[in-house]
């Protein structure tokens, strides 16, 4: 008689089903964040919602919730309408809290191709295509910054900026010190080296690694928030005298609050006296490298062991899409490769590429998010993402000169170097010890009227703490003079109710 499938209906006229419900819904939800679009809706951005009602909208808490399939299309679909609903949409240009903006069209045919593909881009045999793709975007990808090593360089995709900055780490314990894949840190009291405005990736990597975060030496910034080069030396100096063992030198290229640029060059130079492990965290401001007017700031970075970058931020790539870039894409298999012959059935020649993608990372699993990034090159061209990081800074430059003249405004960075903006806001009537309030107040209150989901800080270094400030970021491609002048002028607005 046979055993039939426990999947019953036609899967091909179901999926035709879903997308056919589906597209209108999503056509509108987008249409409705665009100024351009005739449906735009003014706060469609979403509203901030407290935890326990979204958990009424959901859950019904009702025994045998999820027990049983839903009985109608219908059904699913008033599901679908609620989560559009009460998301915050990033295709709005009022969606300036974070570093990374909305997607783009060729961003969802990516993603969905990669859903009907479901494949796990750890071994060539089932994922030869995408294996070969990401290889070569690798490669490409790498050679912008590793201009000295075109021929070696190369690059793989990890699960966020941070998952890339920790399997640099990682790498530079297994490349400067062999005897740790077997014997751990015993041997080593490793340091580390960053800045005071690093990413928190850089401590959690170190705690991840078992080397610790007390092993983390934070060096002196700026003012602007750029590392001190001579600060870097005494720190280093002064830890060898400890005892320590100096392992890596973290730089960053786009801090996560002022947007600053590390001195690369210099920095290199200290990393190659002391022989230590020269990575940049180019997450956020790495891709200014696509830009001919701006990628002067990543100068130096051909002399880097390892850069993440991440075009899911300034690129527009969906979630997730990071690279970790190296000099020498074999260090990968050297840093992390096992033996595992039920998995990677090796080469036949050690001269060819390594297409078992997953024998050089420290996980198993791994989706193609190369890909997205290789769809969008194809589709925009290097010449679409120098427009795209232009135009961001245009936007930024704007903004400045239309607030640096308001003495209710207060600018951290006069001169912004990336796409995010650090001020303050204070009415008439206000002095500095009413910063916090202020700031949060009109940020709280800009969300609820669906119009700009806007960042604050405070300044995580300063001595003479004015208290928290706007950090707006200016990362998406629809913006214009008109969008910025309605943020200015919503500000002001709102501010004026604060009592």
């Amino acid at each position: 008689m046979g055993i039939s499938s426990t999947l019953e209906a036609d899967r091909i006229a179901e999926l035709d089903e879903l997308l056919t419900k589906i597209k209108p819904r999503l056509l509108e939800y987008i249409s409705k964040s665009d100024p351009n679009s005739s449906q735009y809706e003014i706060g469609s951005l979403g509203n901030y919602q407290e935890p326990q009602f979204l958990k009424e909208q959901f859950f019904k808490y009702s025994k045998d919730e999820l027990e049983k399939p839903i009985e109608s299309i219908d059904e699913l679909f008033v599901v679908i309408d609620k989560v559009l609903k009460y998301s915050v949409n990033t295709w709005n240009p009022g969606f300036m809290d974070k570093l990374y903006a909305s997607n783009n069209p060729i961003g969802v045919i990516s993603d969905i191709l990669l859903s009907i593909l479901n494949t796990n881009s750890h071994v060539y045999t089932v994922s030869p295509v995408l294996s070969v793709i990401e290889n070569y975007i690798g490669r490409k990808y790498a050679s912008l910054f590793f201009s000295n090593n075109k021929k070696t360089c190369g690059g793989l995709t990890f699960a966020g900026g941070s998952w890339s900055n920790i399997t640099s780490l990682q790498m530079a314990r297994s490349l400067r010190y062999p005897d740790t894949k077997l014997n751990g840190n015993s041997n080593h009291k490793f340091a580390i080296y960053t800045s005071k405005h690093c990413h928190y990736s850089v401590e959690k990597a170190a705690i991840l690694l078992g080397i610790g975060a007390n092993s983390v030496f934070k060096v002196d910034i700026d003012q602007d928030g750029i590392m001190i080069v001579d600060s870097l030396k005494s720190t280093i100096e002064k830890t060898i005298a400890e005892g320590y063992t100096p392992l890596y030198i973290n730089a960053t290229a786009g801090t996560t609050v002022f947007g600053s640029y590390d001195p690369f060059e210099a920095i290199a130079d200290v990393a190659k006296t002391y022989n230590i492990f020269f990575h940049i965290d180019g997450s956020w401001g790495g891709n200014v490298i696509f830009s001919e007017e701006h990628k002067h700031k990543l100068a130096g970075c051909q002399y880097a062991d390892s850069i993440t970058v991440n075009p899911h931020k300034m690129l527009g790539v969906p979630n997730t899409c990071s690279f970790l870039l190296v000099p020498h894409v074999g260090n990968f298999q050297t840093a992390m490769s096992l033996q595992a012959p039920y998995l990677f059935h090796g080469r036949e020649d050690d001269d060819e590429e390594n297409y078992d993608l997953a024998d050089g990372t420290m996980g198993c699993g791994r989706r193609a998010d190369s890909f997205k990034f290789y769809m969008a090159w194809l589709y925009y061209g290097y010449e679409g993402f120098s427009k795209r990081i232009n135009h961001a800074f245009e936007i930024v430059n704007y903004f400045v000169e239309k607030i640096k003249n308001d003495k209710r405004f207060e600018l951290i960075i006069e001169s912004p170097q990336c796409f995010q903006v650090c001020f303050y806001y204070r009415p008439k009537g206000y002095s500095q010890k009413d910063n916090t309030d202020i700031t949060r107040f009109i940020s709280r209150e800009l969300h609820k009227l669906g119009k700009y989901l806007v960042d604050f800080s405070p300044n995580p270094s300063s001595v003479d703490n004015k208290g928290e400030f706007f950090r707006v970021v200016f990362n998406s491609p629809i913006l214009t003079d008109k969008v910025i002048d309605d943020l200015v002028e919503s500000i002001i607005n709102v501010g004026e109710k604060y009592t």
